[in-house]
């Protein structure tokens, strides 16, 4: 075979269980990634994808995550798994350096020791020894490729949800590996690290890399695949050309968003344009208003007065240097049924922000006001009660042993013990997770631990809601249930904020946009 036919890395999964699961988590696929081409593999929430993955690129132990029946073959040595003891071991370290993967949780893919950017992409490096200038030439280069240029001397703890995204994807591509995987790749990314990672992706498969995209959307970077492989309910039910797939029906059922193209629901066609407490699924879907009366004149639900705040700053001391302006003269008010979208460039300081509504940050100038009341000096417990903040990082707020106890967790004190369960089962249901009341939080799919953290903030019923890039993972059934409960939380009085990264969102889906830029917010 050519160099440009033969295949570098190829997977054929007949079933892949967990221990101490029943039910194959993935079964039927089979993925080809050949030099320079670009594969991609669409498919709902829980779908498989993440699992796909991490079996190419050994991931997955098997024997040790779980059974695997099926094959591996990477540049001609052909690895056969029968579920038994005696099936071959992967050699990670071998491995890993002929395939990459970034997954969708990018900052699994840092080592979590280094202490700037610079030392996280040269990490990998380090460990293969690679002579310290060709390491230094190598880190500049991959920097430039994926705009972390202004960010090497970084730590990386600081970086926005978009710029670990970037350096994700940096310290997989630095090694130039042979197959580079990417779960995800464009979550929590603006609009202008979105266009550089997909001109990086059409850089590597010039160099002959080849490239599997995993996606819950059929955005711009999957349609400049040459084959599409959809999953659904854990198993391939189509694949072939994008051209054929574009208006497939089995496109359709398995939730994949869309962007163009004859029957493909666009990312921005999912506020249900129907009255509130109608049914999103029986509804009719389409770009449009939010269904939501304008609210009205009143007292602010959530105001900021003249706020200022920098890292590095001692609030307690007012000459203390300044390490890191972030807000500047913040004024910003939010009424009751008011779904306002903040949105900006990574980082701009949108989760920053949302951090001072609840005082998990306290203004180094100017107060918070929540239900016309000041959070100054107001324990962060307290102000919960009124404010429901929903993290970028779905994980940081989820501890209970499972999705009911999640849910229902502090409801006892707010309602009573007689209501806390119907709360949380009502909240569950409002995001679409009725049926996993009894599953661990760390079992449920990422996006599932998204809406699962949103049914948290949901059942307290706060007075406010801000929400930190809610829809980063979500499918197009996601999404659904996110605009619902958004919807429904506005038109029973809540103030709702949406941190989003995405304009075109922001604009269908919110009675007013801001865009903080240079430390300030501006109507747009």
């Amino acid at each position: 075979m050519t160099a440009t036919t033969r295949t570098a890395l190829q997977i054929r999964v007949e079933a892949f269980t967990f221990h101490g699961e029943t039910t194959p988590v993935l079964s039927g696929a089979a993925i080809s990634a050949t030099p320079g081409s670009l594969t991609a593999v669409l498919g709902g929430s829980g779908s498989g994808k993440s699992t796909l993955g991490k079996l190419m690129a050994g991931w997955l132990q098997t024997g040790h995550a779980g059974q695997f029946r099926g094959s591996l073959e990477l540049d001609g040595t052909l690895l056969e798994f029968r579920g038994a003891p005696d099936d071959p071991r992967i050699n990670p370290a071998e491995w890993s350096r002929r395939v990459a993967f970034v997954p969708q949780d990018a900052s699994a893919m840092l080592s979590s020791v280094r202490a700037t950017v610079a030392e996280e992409l040269a990490f990998g490096l380090e460990n293969r020894a690679t002579p310290r200038e060709d390491m230094l030439s190598a880190v500049e280069r991959t920097a430039a490729r994926t705009g972390l240029s202004d960010l090497l001397d970084r730590d990386p703890a600081t970086l926005s949800g978009g710029e670990l995204r970037r350096l994700a994807v940096g310290c997989a591509v630095i090694a130039e590996p042979d197959v580079l995987i990417l779960d995800e790749p464009l979550a929590s990314l603006d609009a202008a690290g979105a266009a550089q990672l997909e001109d990086l992706v059409r850089s590597l498969r010039g160099s002959g890399t080849g490239i599997v995209l995993l996606s819950q959307a059929a955005d711009r970077l999957a349609r400049e695949a040459t084959h599409w492989t959809i999953l659904d309910g854990r198993t391939v039910t189509a694949a072939g050309a994008p051209a054929q797939l574009a208006g497939s029906a089995e496109l359709e059922r398995a939730g994949v968003i869309g962007v163009g193209g004859p029957g493909v629901l666009g990312p921005r066609a999912i506020a249900p344009s129907v009255a509130i407490g109608s049914s999103v699924a029986a509804g009719v879907r389409g770009p449009g208003p939010v269904p939501v009366a304008a609210p009205g004149p009143g007292s602010a639900s959530l105001e900021l007065r003249g706020v200022g705040f920098g890292y590095g700053q001692d609030p307690r001391r007012r000459g203390a240097p300044v390490l890191a302006r972030v807000l500047r003269d913040v004024d910003f008010a939010v009424h009751p049924g008011e779904i306002i979208a903040v949105t900006g460039p990574n980082g701009a300081g949108k989760s920053t922000l949302l951090r001072h509504f609840n005082g998990l940050l306290r203004p180094t100038e100017g107060d918070v006001r929540v239900c016309g009341r000041s959070i100054a000096g107001v324990p962060v417990g307290t102000v919960a009660a009124s404010m429901g903040l929903l993290f970028q990082h779905p994980r940081d707020q989820l501890f209970e042993r499972t999705v009911l106890r999640e849910a229902a967790f502090g409801l006892g004190q707010l309602f009573g013990k007689a209501e806390a369960e119907g709360k949380a089962r009502a909240a569950l249901a409002a995001v679409g997770l009725s049926g996993t009341e009894a599953a661990h939080p760390a079992e449920l799919s990422a996006s599932q631990q998204r809406l699962l953290a949103l049914a948290t903030v949901l059942a307290r019923e706060p007075a406010v809601l801000a929400l930190d890039e809610p829809t980063v993972g979500l499918d197009r059934h996601g999404l659904e249930a996110l605009q619902t409960a958004v919807v429904r939380a506005a038109a029973r009085g809540a103030a709702v904020v949406i941190v989003t990264h995405d304009l075109s969102y922001a604009r269908l889906n919110a009675h007013r946009v801001l865009e903080l830029t240079g430390g300030r917010l501006s109507e747009i």
